[in-house]
């Protein structure tokens, strides 16, 4: 078994992340906003670390339940969550301003979602 508050900790972690990305990207309408302005580049890293807080509390999680967890919500692609920590963290010249757009726009609404929902199953969890 594993420790439900320290992980219910990390998924409410996950959500703020979330929340925070969606409330502080309004500006962003498409990728180039990002490069575009100052403020765009700002948001940009902002979204980034972000992103790697998500990808690195994705990983504890998934080591700390002994990887016994994450796999039971399939619909999310959680190896590729912790990837583009790994991408944003160490190839940070790589980013593409297009990817994280779609992450912003489209992948973390779902995740958002199940994020939400392994909140409410962790309860039932003894």
């Amino acid at each position: 078994m594993f420790d439900k508050v320290r992980i219910g900790s990390l998924l409410d972690r996950i959500e703020n992340s979330i929340l925070l990305i969606q409330s502080k990207s309004g500006e962003i309408n498409c990728p180039d906003d990002f490069l575009l302005s100052q403020d765009g580049m700002f948001i940009l890293s902002g979204i980034c670390m972000q992103l790697v807080f998500i990808g690195e509390s994705v990983k504890t999680i998934d080591n700390k339940t002994n990887h016994s967890y994450l796999i039971k919500y399939t619909d999310i692609p959680w190896t590729a969550i912790m990837g583009l920590r790994d991408i944003i963290a160490h190839e940070y010249h790589c980013i593409d301003e297009e990817e994280i757009f779609a992450v912003m726009n489209k992948d973390l609404i779902s995740l958002l979602k199940i994020i939400q929902q392994m909140k409410m199953d962790l309860e039932t969890i003894n």
